[in-house]
């Protein structure tokens, strides 16, 4: 949780997480009006999209939803994987000083 809080306090980091909700929420939008689809429909198509997993099990249908994803997948697919970078170097930057503390302790009690 500590991890979390410090990522939050960095305003630089705040942003890009601030982008990449911004980003899923253009999608989501973009495809519950134009595709028609359920909000949670979306928001999975613009999530699954953007992480690039992609299952495939639902895509857009029209014209001017298949370009816009060209466009978004373009643009958002650098910025979520820049986030999730960031995240994990991050958060294993934190996470050094704990297991150099663990293996002192254990380097002591084998001593």
């Amino acid at each position: 949780m500590k991890v979390i809080i410090t990522f939050l306090k960095d305003e630089d980091y705040r942003k890009l997480l601030i982008s990449s909700f911004v980003m899923l929420a253009i999608g989501s939008a973009f495809y519950h009006y134009v595709e028609e689809w359920s909000w949670i429909d979306s928001i999975y198509f613009s999530f699954i999209s953007l992480t690039t997993v992609g299952f495939g099990d639902i895509t857009p249908s029209t014209d001017i939803g298949k370009i816009f994803t060209i466009f978004y997948l373009t643009i958002g697919i650098g910025l979520i994987l820049t986030f999730i970078d960031i995240l994990f170097k991050h958060y294993s930057e934190h996470q050094k000083p704990k297991s150099t503390e663990k293996k002192a302790q254990i380097s002591k009690k084998e001593e």
